[in-house]
């Protein structure tokens, strides 16, 4: 698992590390905090993955959390983003990967849709780039990964073998199913017609 703070600090560390308690207890540290910095968010690692990292000013970057060295729980980490007075501070983090797309909101209203692919890969100790351009006094208010919708309708479907499509279509006009008819145009024995 991985720790991030606001401040562009990284803990990653086996979960094992942090056993389970019960809800009335008080933990463990999981990371060591300078000042007034805060974790914004905990993730989920695995190393084929990228983690995504915005300001609140449009600044982000990937970078492959194969880069992020273990180092056990209650440390202060390694750097993730190095932040500038005119990058702001850490808004959205987020494990990523390729062909996933991302959200950007903005305090505004500004909604910007992308995908992973189009923000930069770079290293743990970059500034990142410019991946949501803001009007003055604006910033970057939420960051939300854009869920799979599924297929949609007209698109192929994946066949699984030994199943059969069908469709089923039912006139609401034509009431409730009839039963067939035999089959030829003879009636049964003993019917007579009149």
């Amino acid at each position: 698992m991985l720790l991030v703070s606001r401040r562009g600090q990284a803990v990653r560390f086996n979960e094992k590390e942090a056993r389970a308690m019960g809800r009335a207890t008080g933990g463990v540290t999981g990371m060591r905090l300078r000042g007034d910095d805060e974790v914004i968010s905990i993730e989920v690692t695995a190393d084929d993955a990228d983690l995504l990292v915005i300001t609140d000013n449009g600044f982000g970057k990937r970078t492959a959390l194969a880069d992020y060295p273990r180092k056990g729980r209650g440390t202060m980490g390694v750097l993730t983003i190095r932040l500038t007075e005119a990058r702001g501070e850490l808004r959205g983090v987020m494990v990523v990967r390729p062909g996933q797309e991302v959200m950007f909101i903005t305090q505004d209203g500004i909604a910007t849709r992308t995908p992973v692919e189009g923000i930069s890969r770079m290293g743990r100790n970059t500034q990142g780039v410019i991946v949501q351009r803001l009007r003055s006094g604006d910033r970057v208010a939420s960051v939300a990964l854009v869920a799979d919708p599924g297929p949609a309708p007209g698109d192929p479907v994946e066949e699984i073998e030994g199943v059969e499509e069908t469709t089923a279509v039912q006139d609401d006009a034509a009431g409730p199913p009839v039963a067939d008819e035999p089959p030829g145009d003879e009636l049964p024995p003993g019917d007579a017609e009149e």
